[in-house]
């Protein structure tokens, strides 16, 4: 069975409205897609997201993809040759709502995968997350490394990636996973308890709050820039064997005190910095292998850190002000 290009092909992107998923629209755009439907209940997306993108071959239905009627109805009034799976609820969410959070990454993927069964399109790329490996117990991360979740977000991220691996061996499906490691830049939320650790100090140095720094600061992680993340990701699709999974990673690791002191260093900020304690069920080490992704797509571009927080700083500050 031969992939689809992505050139010319009718797209749904489910989560596209997202803090991914929104510039995963924008990529497959200049990548030449023929149509992108995207899927988004909003409620971690935001209209305003795609906005610039509906002007153009691209339509939003704001539907719930845990509603297998709703995916059903998609499916058959569009011709769909590509699905790319974003949809998922913040980490943070599963700390409120455990249940929840862990049944909206099975439920959706369950969903597809039966359409995908049943033939409603031809490939599916699934975005799982570097959360279904738990801490590490080795480093760096490969593909191979256990999945020992720590939260039921990311043990909702570990049974999706299995069920679709089963559903691959079962039914022949050209379904794949692609597991990027910690997203950050424009769009990603900065407000309430869902808010992403990078947007939400740069908002709070903005209004002149003091940072906070939960635990020692020495928890790392391996964060890449989400135009990259997508960059990659269109890369490995035409080459990934169906079941397989791959890293995406600039390997870029970072204590969570060198990612505060980075923001600092780029807003020019004199305050203080509040200690708190450690969160619970945290990840105290992450850093992803990127052997496999590099033999299958050579050199990728890698955003420098402190390029990517200028830009993340830039994004904010225009939101911020909006609000």
């Amino acid at each position: 069975m031969k992939r689809p290009s992505l050139v010319n092909s009718t797209i749904l992107i489910i989560g596209g409205a997202g803090f991914i998923g929104s510039h995963l629209v924008d990529k497959l755009l200049t990548e030449g897609a023929a149509q992108i439907i995207i899927v988004d209940n909003l409620f971690m997306g935001k209209k305003e997201n795609v906005e610039h993108a509906l002007k153009k071959d691209v339509i939003l239905h704001v539907e719930d993809a845990e509603n297998q009627e709703a995916l059903n109805y998609i499916t058959e009034k569009y011709d769909i040759d590509i699905v790319f799976n974003c949809a998922t609820k913040a980490l943070n969410y599963s700390f409120i709502n455990p249940s929840n959070a862990f049944l909206t990454n099975v439920l959706v993927l369950k969903n597809l995968l039966e359409l995908q069964r049943k033939k409603a399109f031809q490939t599916l790329c699934h975005f799982s997350s570097s959360e279904a490996y738990g801490s590490a117990q080795y480093e760096p991360m490969d593909e191979e490394h256990p999945l020992v979740p720590t939260t039921t977000y990311a043990a909702g991220k570990a049974a999706a990636d299995l069920m679709l691996q089963s559903y691959v061996k079962m039914f022949n499906l050209d379904a794949f996973l692609v597991r990027p490691f910690n997203n950050y830049g424009p769009r990603q939320n900065f407000e309430g308890a869902l808010a992403g650790v990078i947007p939400l100090t740069i908002k709070k140095i903005l209004e002149e709050d003091a940072p906070e720094i939960h635990g020692g600061g020495q928890q790392t992680r391996d964060f890449i820039y989400v135009e990259d993340t997508v960059d990659i990701v269109s890369k490995v699709f035409p080459i990934i064997k169906p079941g397989e999974c791959v890293n995406i990673t600039t390997d870029q690791q970072l204590s969570i005190k060198n990612v505060i002191e980075t923001i600092i260093d780029v807003m020019k900020y004199k305050g203080k910095v509040i200690r708190k304690p450690n969160r619970t069920a945290d990840v105290n080490s992450h850093r992803g292998s990127l052997e496999k992704l590099q033999n299958m797509v050579g050199q990728y571009h890698k955003t420098p850190f402190k390029d990517g927080i200028g830009a993340t700083v830039h994004w904010v500050k225009a939101n911020v002000a909006k609000g």
